[in-house]
C-alpha cells in the first residue's frame, strides 16, 4: 500500500514538473535552465515546509510523508536534469552560466528549504 501513496504523489509531481518547465520555457530564454532552477527551488520550499510542519506542528499519518516528500517532491524536483544541464553548459564552454547554475541551484535551494522550514515554524 505504501507504494501506492508514493506512486500517486509521483504522478502529480511529474505532471507539475512538466507544466512548470513548459511554462518557463515559453516565457524565458532557454540559454539558461530557468525551469529546472525554479522547479528545484519550489520543490525545496515545499519539502522544507512539509517536513518541518508535519514533524513539529501537526501529527500527520505517515502516509502523507510517502505521498508528499517521497512521491511528489521526488518526482517534481530535477537533480538529474540540473546535473546534465550543468554538464551541457560546460561542454559548450559557457563557464559563467555553468558556475551561475551550480551556485544558484545549490545556494537558492538551500535557502528555499530554510524558508519552508521557517514558514512551517511560523504557523
Amino acid at each position: 500500500m505504501n507504494y501506492l501513496w508514493i506512486a500517486l504523489g509521483a504522478v502529480v509531481g511529474a505532471g507539475a514538473r512538466y507544466f512548470v518547465s513548459t511554462q518557463i520555457a515559453r516565457h524565458f530564454s532557454t540559454t539558461f535552465p530557468y525551469g529546472t532552477l525554479l522547479i528545484n527551488l519550489t520543490g525545496s520550499l515545499v519539502l522544507g515546509f512539509f517536513l518541518v510542519y508535519s514533524t513539529e506542528r501537526v501529527l500527520l499519518d505517515p502516509r502523507w510523508r510517502l505521498l508528499v516528500a517521497i512521491g511528489f517532491c521526488g518526482s517534481y524536483t530535477t537533480f538529474s536534469s540540473y546535473a546534465f544541464e550543468s554538464f551541457a553548459l560546460m561542454e559548450q564552454g559557457q563557464w559563467l552560466l555553468t558556475g551561475a547554475n551550480i551556485v544558484a541551484s545549490n545556494a537558492l535551494c538551500l535557502a528555499a528549504v530554510l524558508a519552508g522550514a521557517a514558514l512551517a515554524r511560523g504557523l
